[in-house]
């Protein structure tokens, strides 16, 4: 399934079929969190974060996508990602977007 950012396909014609989300939410690990605390002293980047929140956005992807093979889509146009602290700790991440069928 083709997913994209853009609001069309070149050489396609479409048919929109709704808004298809996918999300996830991730809480920090006490080990982790406690490692990365130490680096925030000296600076640079969170790496266990950055795996995490990209993780986080593979799973809502693959959601979003579940939900788009069940509306019979071919692709998903204009897709976004947001984010969003659930609580202290957790936050969630959602991809969404516009599922559509080649006409």
């Amino acid at each position: 399934m083709l997913i994209v950012n853009t609001d069309y396909i070149t050489g396609k014609e479409l048919e929109m079929l709704g808004m298809v989300r996918g999300s996830t939410i991730q809480s920090k690990n006490i080990g982790r969190d406690f490692t990365q605390g130490l680096k925030g002293l000296v600076g640079g980047e969170l790496g266990a974060y950055t795996d995490m929140m990209n993780k986080a956005r593979d799973i809502a992807t693959q959601r979003m996508t579940k939900e788009a093979e069940a509306l019979g889509a071919d692709a998903v146009i204009n897709v976004r990602y947001a984010t969003s602290a659930i609580m202290q700790g957790a936050a969630e991440v959602m991809a969404y977007g516009t599922a559509v069928k080649y006409k």
